[in-house]
């Protein structure tokens, strides 16, 4: 379906043209082309020393032309969200998917969102970067009045409050091989998501969240091995007690606009710690 969605008005960046006309980038074909022009206007050939991409290439395309896409997606009137779902990109200590206690927990959750750094963003390559909720470039106000809006909302919905999830696709092996397949297989544990919500199947609690039961992920027809799983579902205490430290760090930079509520959900996961 993907790349039905992306037959015709593409937007790319940052590719190198092809003399054919079309896009090119590193690791789309097995062989390199003997020419293009790179993303900086320049001749490539295989021997220039720079890629002929940038390593934050990116497309985009009208969400309208995905074959299955909702047809209420654009619904003046809104829709009934029934999950939020957080993420980053770390390569150990997250685990695939949690499921947070409460609405506060949750929004802890994504206060304190994390990847380790790419191409695609700010800082040295594989350094640990908190951006809450995915808006620290975006968010035109005061993050801390950015938290009292979310506990605000919570307040507001109350029971109709959507769960929250947060979730790892990027863990990896210490050979640094990626454990889990992600692309399609993450609608995996979306299943298992929206099964939660329905109520469908239980969970187990952990000091960091409420995981997965052996089993009530649906890994039919995927082939992975069982340490993996397991590894991809395993939380580590003294991993998680290191990052209390780094969290206060964070949180120190919101000074007195730091919810109170944040405070309480930092200390609640100490405890559960040990």
């Amino acid at each position: 379906m993907a790349m039905d969605t992306l037959k015709e008005n593409i937007i790319f960046t940052n590719c190198a043209l092809g003399d054919d006309g079309d896009v090119w980038w590193e690791g789309m074909t097995d062989e390199s082309p003997s020419h293009v022009i790179d993303w900086k206007g320049r001749d490539w050939t295989p021997a220039s020393k720079e890629d002929a991409a940038h390593g934050n290439a990116r497309f985009t395309a009208p969400a309208s032309q995905c074959p299955v896409i909702c047809p209420d997606w654009e619904n003046p009137e809104g829709v009934p969200i029934d999950i939020f779902i957080f993420g980053g990109r770390r390569s150990s200590v997250v685990p695939l998917v949690t499921e947070a206690f409460s609405w506060d927990h949750g929004v802890f959750m994504g206060a304190t969102a994390a990847s380790e750094t790419t191409s695609a963003n700010i800082g040295a390559i594989g350094n640990l970067r908190r951006d809450p909720f995915a808006m620290k470039p975006f968010c035109g106000y005061h993050m801390g009045d950015y938290f009292h809006h979310w506990f605000a909302m919570g307040d507001k919905l109350g029971a109709k409050a959507p769960k929250i999830f947060y979730v790892n696709w990027f863990r990896k092996s210490p050979e640094g091989r990626f454990l889990w397949p992600g692309f399609s297989d993450n609608s995996r544990v979306l299943k298992w998501m929206c099964e939660r919500v329905d109520g469908k199947v239980g969970a187990t609690e952990t000091p960091i969240g409420m995981m997965p039961n052996y089993g009530d992920l649906d890994l039919g027809g995927l082939a992975i091995a069982a340490a993996n799983m397991k590894a991809l579902l395993h939380v580590d205490l003294a991993e998680w007690k290191a990052e209390v430290p780094d969290i206060e760090k964070h949180f120190a930079v919101f000074g007195s606009k730091l919810p109170e509520r944040l405070k309480k959900q930092l200390e609640e996961m100490r405890k559960r710690l040990g």
